[in-house]
């Protein structure tokens, strides 16, 4: 038999399993359900050359066509929606970056965190921190793992630093991050095995209390990426592969080796950073993020086998599935063409060239206008993606700090000066948590006619697309209120106003299509960027096999992230009756059947259009560049509403601005 026909039979065996079993309202007593995350998978990247272990897995299974994340399309806020089978509106967590200057701690490398900045939460320790501030509810709702440890289930999380942290947040089961390992005991479990730990996972005890082994080294230690001459901007041209490979195997080989059979979980997550990390510094469809989804796909064999190995695989659900999906980060293709690379460094125009723009510094651009914000970010220099016109010309030209008074460094060249909070706000104060595809605006007084004002200038920015504000402010022209994606927080946790950066579906760079503009995170420089609300954003993956999925099976039924604990929940008989998703019994085997449900597409538009603005294009940072044709902003909401019984399900499929 071929290497490949052993995996089919194998995946076979894994799906087609215990076929007349019926659905159930408590677990069987020998089940075993293991959740896999591909950081940042496109559906559209599942192919048989770079993935055929997922191609077969999903033949083999369960396709479920038409998943969603949660927007705005970040890791964290994902994250808690698998956690917790809700939106954020319930779950009252709003990462990756968001502000919370009242919390106060270190970070997961004892270094103290300055709380008073808008702070990137993939930390457990800065998680910790948060959740401290707020009472000590991060989440203000139940998670699957808590409900599966209640059941006396034995539980495991491993993988990407903050996000499989935030499944166990509690601590109540087995954790394996790339910062740390938890409780004390399976640390020194791991030791003994001849084991390595992460460098900083001493951090987390008391001094003394765990002591990393002479021969411990770095098991999880990520290479910077390959850059252009200027030293800042990732080549995407690039053949190195995934430096992430060394760090996600350390993960897995400590799950196969020695978890799995040691331990045996009832409930795992596996969190594998790739392909996104390396999506973001190469871009999607690049060579080095075809080597991350190949190196991922290995790492799902060697995961599928091991299980096989355990004489586990006739009793365990499998799930893959994405956080959100990925695009490539650039502006208007006709505004700012693509360029060639040639001798590692920008050349001349070309059509199946890369990107040189697609960068946005949010507070910048507002305080150009005449507000008063600031991000918590320092100096940035990006010459490769702030924007470079036809001619050549930079949008920001770059500049020198010779005595290190705007950036803190003698000699460093910026574009952009450090915009910190200080200690004392002014009144009408912004404060821009930047997360990529899509920004967060902290207002600190709540200021209405401040919130307004600031809503009229991002709808006049054409960086910017939809603009949702907290429904305490009212109708505002041209916005949709909070409430209306699940994002306005009883515990009044909310950003003021959560906007996405606008997108273009269709346009092509790396043989993808997809882009979008970004927000400038964490003064980087990146080529792949998510959080928008666009389909390439929202769209996601969730693949099933295993004695509870239908086999051979394609779902064309709306799904989400939201579903995904309800539906392992239903599979271990456990209760999460603060859920927001549903349980996928279309997908289950002796479940529902679609005749049970109907779906049907719906588009929410805001009250009124904002009329009589100035539409600035993305190619003047003062603003001179204007599009004078235009002079009104609203946009679309695309969703699909979920009938099953009395009960309905809202899926965020996609939200597009038009300026006219």
């Amino acid at each position: 038999m071929t290497t490949r026909a052993a995996l089919l039979a194998t995946l076979h065996l894994i799906a087609g399993c215990a076929t007349t079993a019926p659905a159930r309202s408590t677990a069987p007593v020998d089940r075993d359900v293991v959740i896999v995350v591909w950081d940042g998978l496109r559906p559209d990247s599942i192919n048989t050359t770079d993935t055929p272990t997922l191609v077969a897995l999903r033949d083999t299974g369960t396709d479920f066509t038409d998943h969603h994340a949660t927007f705005p399309t970040f890791t964290m806020m994902n994250s808690a929606s698998f956690a917790t089978g809700t939106y954020p509106d319930a779950s009252g967590y709003y990462g990756n970056v968001l502000w919370v200057p009242g919390a106060s701690g270190s970070d997961s490398s004892a270094k103290a965190v300055d709380f008073r900045q808008p702070v990137f939460s993939e930390d457990y320790a800065i998680l910790d921190d948060i959740g401290r501030a707020q009472g000590g509810r991060l989440l203000l709702v139940g998670t699957l793992f808590a409900a599966a440890q209640a059941a006396g289930m034995p539980t495991l999380t491993m993988g990407k630093n903050g996000a499989a942290y935030l499944q166990d947040v509690a601590r109540g089961g087995m954790l394996l991050d790339e910062k740390t390992v938890f409780p004390l005991a399976l640390a020194k479990e791991l030791q003994s095995a001849g084991i390595a730990l992460p460098v900083t996972a001493p951090v987390a005890y008391p001094p003394g209390e765990l002591v990393l082994a002479s021969s411990n080294g770095s098991p999880v230690d990520f290479k910077p990426p390959a850059r252009l001459k200027d030293g800042v901007t990732p080549n995407p041209e690039d053949t190195s592969g995934t430096r992430y490979e060394e760090g996600i195997a350390y993960i897995v080989r400590t799950y196969v080796d020695y978890l799995l059979p040691s331990k045996r979980p009832r409930l795992t997550l596996l969190w594998l950073r790739d392909p996104d990390s390396t999506q973001h510094s190469y871009g999607v469809g690049t060579p080095n993020a075809r080597a991350a989804l190949r190196s991922n796909d290995a790492f799902l064999a060697r995961i599928l086998a091991a299980i096989a190995q355990a004489g586990r695989k006739e009793a365990t659900d499998v799930l893959v599935v994405s956080d959100h999906g990925h695009s490539n980060v650039s502006g208007e293709l006709a505004l700012f063409p693509l360029r060639a690379v040639r001798d590692d460094q920008l050349d001349g125009v070309d059509a199946d060239g890369h990107s040189v723009s697609g960068q946005v510094r949010l507070a910048d651009l507002l305080r150009r206008a005449g507000f008063t914000a600031f991000d918590g970010l320092g100096c940035t220099f990006l010459p490769g993606s702030m924007g470079i016109l036809r001619d050549g010309k930079p949008v920001y030209a770059a500049a020198t700090d010779d005595d290190g008074t705007r950036c803190g460094k003698a000699g460093q060249k910026y574009q952009l000066a450090a915009l910190k909070v200080p200690k004392e706000l002014p009144p009408g104060a912004l404060v821009v948590a930047v997360n990529g595809g899509s920004d967060y605006v902290y207002v600190p007084d709540h200021d209405p006619a401040v919130v307004r004002k600031a809503v009229l200038y991002l709808q006049g920015r054409s960086e910017v697309g939809p603009v949702f504000v907290d429904d305490r402010y009212g109708a505002i022209p041209g916005t949709m209120p909070l409430s209306a994606i699940h994002a306005l927080s009883a515990a009044g946790r909310n950003p003021d106003i959560i906007l996405s950066y606008d997108f273009d579906e269709d346009a092509v760079i790396e043989g993808t299509p997809g882009t979008e503009m970004s927000g400038v995170l964490l003064a980087t420089s990146y080529r792949g960027m998510h959080g928008s609300f666009g389909r390439r954003d929202v769209r996601n993956t969730l693949v099933a096999a295993g004695p509870d999925f239908r086999a051979g099976f394609k779902d064309p039924l709306p799904t989400a992230n939201v579903d995904v604990a309800p539906t392992v929940a239903q599979i271990l008989g456990l209760k999460l009756p603060q859920a927001q998703g549903r349980a996928l019994m279309e997908a289950i085997r002796s479940g529902a059947t679609l005749a049970d449900y109907h779906a049907e597409p719906r588009v929410l538009r805001p009250a009124s259009s904002a009329t009589g603005l100035t539409i600035h294009l993305p190619t003047d940072p003062d603003g001179n560049d204007v599009d004078s044709g235009k002079s009104s902003y609203t946009f679309e909401l695309h969703t699909k509403t979920l009938r099953d019984g009395d009960r309905e399900y809202t899926y965020y499929d996609y939200a597009k601005v038009s300026r006219r």
